[in-house]
């Protein structure tokens, strides 16, 4: 065998992987044409390009190489992606449901990880009071059928923010743009004051938030390998 035929192929010039990036970019024009519907009112636009996101960015994690629990976490965020398209108290549970399987594939994949760092224990308490105040704020505003299940999801999603910090700085700033679009959500059901265009903002904080979960765990995979 020549030294030339030994030599494992350039990254992204075969197999899957050299789809990688036009995931990416056909991911990040998707974004900007929901983000742009949203700030122009126009809801069909919306409707058809928010559940296109999900699904191409558990695309480009795949052909990366991204583990299963990540691809999975992606895809689940998907269905709550679709679910909360209607407008409806049983289409909010089953979304925050698949929402929070979501989660439950982020925390297993991050305590299986090799980590970076350890997860912080004063981060873990910032959120932690961070968590309590906000749900003793909001808690007489919520509907009385939706204040146990937002509690409980709003426990699961805070561990996930708070250990997502074990894979570095891209997973933690994705951690907590995740809490913070779920956080918005909650406001707009409470009926609180919210900021012009509120979609626009959650769905602003949430595609960034399943990117920079997405590259924090792709990133801690490739530092790990030999």
């Amino acid at each position: 065998m020549s030294a030339t035929a030994s030599r494992p192929a350039p990254s992204g010039t075969a197999g899957p992987g050299r789809f990688a990036r036009p995931l990416l970019g056909v991911f990040l024009l998707a974004a900007a044409v929901d983000l742009a519907g949203l700030l122009a009112g126009l809801d069909t636009v919306h409707l058809v390009a928010k559940p296109l996101l999900m699904p191409l960015l558990a695309a480009y994690a795949a052909v990366r190489g991204g583990p299963r629990l990540l691809i999975a976490a992606l895809l689940f965020g998907w269905g709550g992606d679709v679910f909360l398209l209607a407008d409806n108290d049983l289409a909010f549970l089953l979304g925050m449901g698949s929402f929070a399987v979501g989660h439950v594939c982020y925390l297993t994949l991050f305590g299986r990880a090799r980590a970076r760092t350890r997860a912080s224990l004063a981060a873990g308490i910032a959120y932690a009071v961070v968590l309590a105040a906000f749900l003793v704020l909001i808690w007489s505003d919520l509907p009385a059928e939706l204040r146990v299940p937002v509690a409980g999801y709003s426990l699961l999603l805070t561990a996930m923010a708070w250990r997502a910090g074990v894979l570095g700085r891209y997973a933690a700033a994705g951690g907590a743009l995740f809490l913070l679009s779920d956080a918005l959500i909650a406001t707009g059901i409470a009926e609180w004051p919210r900021l012009p265009t509120p979609d626009f903002w959650v769905m602003l904080t949430y595609i960034t938030a399943q990117l920079l979960l997405a590259l924090g765990v792709l990133r801690a995979g490739r530092a790990g390998r030999p």
